[in-house]
């Protein structure tokens, strides 16, 4: 192949031309989801596409879709997960938590996931912060008193009990965005404002001052499925978040 193209400018343009579609490809998926190496080790795009498309079968394999999961936000959440286990970030490798607040408040945007069993163990509602919006959730801040919610990853940690009854203490990952959590006190923890029960009387579920508040009936269930280390991913198509995330674009 050496003495055809070295000599020939115009096959070898030619052959650039080609090949750069793939190599700018292969390039660019951080901002999509990538193999969980890639960020250390530059692994060859072969790799990124492999993973990406271990996602999609994944999302189909457990049927997302019909639980109302979109794509994009699962891409988003695997590659996360990964980097993370990666970076030996995380004590649980089990379970994947997604919150979705792209979706109305009316509907069951949390959900928690066995990656390794692939299927959902629990599907139900989740409160953003009340000044995040009313029924979308369309503003995110992650200053102390903002009572808004605060995008990215977290990495779930010990539980306790409080004035919503057993609760579970999350750690931001992401500085800027929400590493202020514990010093905002935001919590996984139940709450009758939110719920199936809750919608019977109201045209949308309560909000929080920023936790992500899960039914009352259901808490514990959650909160014993994800505690003690494993991933939980607060989701919304935001710019400056999705391009700024060193998680998603390290």
């Amino acid at each position: 192949m050496k003495t055809v193209f070295k000599p020939v400018t115009t096959a070898s343009l030619f052959f650039l031309l080609i090949v750069s579609p793939a190599i700018i490809s292969g390039s660019g998926a951080s901002n999509n989801i990538s193999d969980p190496n890639y960020a250390v080790n530059c692994v060859p795009d072969n790799a990124v596409v492999k993973a990406k498309s271990e996602a999609s079968t994944l999302y189909d394999a457990m049927k997302l879709k019909r639980f109302g999961l979109s794509k994009t936000a699962f891409e988003y959440a695997y590659k996360g997960y990964h980097y993370l286990l990666n970076k030996k970030m995380l004590n649980s490798a089990t379970v994947l938590s997604i919150c979705d607040f792209s979706q109305s408040s009316r509907h069951k945007r949390f959900f928690v996931i066995d990656v390794n069993l692939k299927k959902v163990i629990v599907n139900t509602y989740v409160a953003h912060g009340r000044n995040s919006g009313s029924e979308y959730a369309r503003s995110f801040s992650n200053n102390p008193e903002s009572h808004m919610s605060s995008l990215g990853f977290y990495k779930t940690e010990n539980t306790y009990y409080g004035d919503h009854g057993l609760a579970l203490k999350i750690e931001g990952l992401e500085k800027g965005f929400n590493d202020k959590a514990d010093a905002r006190n935001i919590v996984v923890h139940g709450s009758k404002y939110v719920g199936a029960d809750y919608l019977k009387y109201n045209r949308l579920n309560g909000r929080s001052y920023g936790c992500p508040a899960i039914p009352s009936s259901q808490s514990n269930k959650v909160i014993n499925a994800i505690k003690n280390g494993s991933c939980l991913f607060i989701y919304h198509p935001t710019k400056k978040y999705l391009t700024q995330s060193k998680i998603l674009n390290g």
